[in-house]
């Protein structure tokens, strides 16, 4: 495919242009926001670390609230996701995030349509507000509203306040799509406010600065839970990078059986859950292990497990090193622009 790789990149190009003479309308909300994204295709990490940030912003009194896009959903309206509701409404990642932040998440195609929701709806409820304890315990008056942007690097259509980018040393040897998995080229990481990279590859940073990073970086440590498996497992997944989910379960010493990778944001049916137990079965598995965004699209065919066979889900969760000292970072930056913004 690297033939193609001249075309997409003059595609990018083009982009650029538009962007830089207002040929493509560029959105702004009321609100501060906070994007998450990635250069490449996925896995990288961007839902964990969106619900870490939703969930410490929260603890320091900010009100927050995600937007997405809602891959995947039958509708194109901006919508408010209900954590009971289903993948084909809002998307499996708006409704991972919805169930395990329990922060307000809105899906739209274009995000700033859903920003604008948000920001009705918590105006209509009476707005949001609050206090911070300041350095050496002083008090100061909170950014009161913020919206973080999940998988939002490369939806400039909506202007953002800081651009958190995930970046790992598969993105940094990786080329242009369609030859690689990268959406941009490693110089559009200039674009970001702050690079987050993993805590078990701290030679990154080194060659980060060498290439001329001179912004904040954070250290970014994946935590995977696996459940108890009495015996060995039927390991499936639909997800970007099924090996790091097959790699996390065995380094946590889980003995997998067999495994299935689907394609990215698979849409499960009864005939592939059918498929599933029987590979399951004839490989003498205890039980089944998937992603919790696996297990969101599931939906209800969850329960065509029987009890001899359960379906289990492993979670992914995310940490900031220093996560004190990044979020006042982070929460003094968004004031900044705030009050700028406001003269």
């Amino acid at each position: 495919m690297a033939p193609l790789v001249p075309l997409y990149r003059a595609g990018l190009s083009w982009r650029e242009v538009r962007l830089r003479r207002g040929w493509e309308p560029v959105g702004r909300l009321a609100w501060p926001v906070i994007s998450v994204g990635n250069l490449s295709t996925g896995g990288s990490g961007k839902t964990p670390l969106t619900i870490a940030l939703a969930k410490l912003l929260v603890a320091r009194g900010v009100h927050v609230d995600v937007l997405s896009r809602g891959f995947g959903r039958a509708s194109r309206e901006a919508a408010r996701v209900g954590p009971k509701g289903s993948a084909e409404q809002f998307g499996d990642e708006p409704l991972l995030i919805a169930r395990e932040a329990r922060v307000p998440v809105y899906v739209a195609p274009q995000r700033y349509d859903a920003g604008r929701l948000a920001e009705r709806e918590v105006v209509s409820a009476g707005g949001a507000d609050g206090e911070l304890a300041g350095p050496q315990g002083t008090s100061r008056r909170a950014l009161a509203d913020a919206h973080i942007l999940d998988d939002g690097f490369q939806h400039r259509q909506l202007h953002r306040d800081v651009d958190i980018l995930l970046l790992n040393r598969e993105d940094w040897h990786d080329a242009l799509l369609p030859a690689g998995n990268l959406r941009e080229a490693l110089r559009a990481a200039q674009r970001a406010s702050v690079i987050a990279i993993p805590a078990e590859d701290p030679d990154l940073e080194g060659e980060l600065r060498r290439w001329g990073w001179a912004g904040p970086v954070w250290r970014l440590r994946r935590r995977m839970e696996v459940p108890k498996v009495d015996g060995p497992a039927f390991a499936f997944c639909g997800i970007a990078r099924p090996d790091q989910f097959f790699a996390g379960l065995e380094v946590r010493g889980l003995h997998i059986a067999q495994r299935k990778a689907f394609p990215d944001h698979y849409d499960y049916t009864e005939h592939v859950v059918e498929w599933v137990l029987e590979q399951a079965k004839a490989t003498g598995a205890r039980a089944c292990i998937t992603t919790e965004k696996d297990a969101v699209r599931l939906g209800a065919l969850a329960s065509m497990f029987p009890a001899d066979l359960p379906l289990k889900t492993a979670k992914l969760e995310i940490e900031i090193e220093n996560a004190g000292a990044a979020v006042d970072w982070l929460i003094g930056r968004l004031g900044a622009k705030e009050s700028a913004h406001s003269l």
